[in-house]
């Protein structure tokens, strides 16, 4: 078992992993940036009101989620997208796709 973002999860839920860290604002924002293409921890941090450490905390979390590597280039640690471990989650959600646009039924 590990914790992420307060929340206690087992090791092998991945899923539960990757929604977790899915489930902030701020990291899908750092996600969308980085579907632009690598960039570092002050190029990430630029748009948002918070400190570098806060950022570096947010990155963490969407690293142990597997969904961003950091290379290394010198003394740069580029951040990357990895989007593989986005597919299970996609495909969870699109079982419920039939469901979406349709309006629930109220029964009496």
């Amino acid at each position: 078992m590990g914790r992420l973002d307060g929340i206690t999860v087992t090791a092998t839920d991945q899923l539960s992993v990757v929604f977790a860290a899915l489930a902030d604002p701020t990291r899908r924002a750092i996600l969308d940036r980085l579907a632009e293409g690598p960039a570092t921890v002050s190029e990430i941090a630029e748009p948002f009101a918070m400190t570098l450490p806060a950022v570096s905390k947010h990155l963490k979390v969407l690293e142990r989620a597997g969904l961003i590597s950091r290379g290394r280039q010198a003394q740069w640690r580029p951040c990357r997208l990895e989007a593989e471990p986005l597919r299970p989650a996609a495909g969870w959600m699109s079982h419920y796709q039939v469901f979406w646009g349709q309006r629930r039924k109220l029964t009496p």
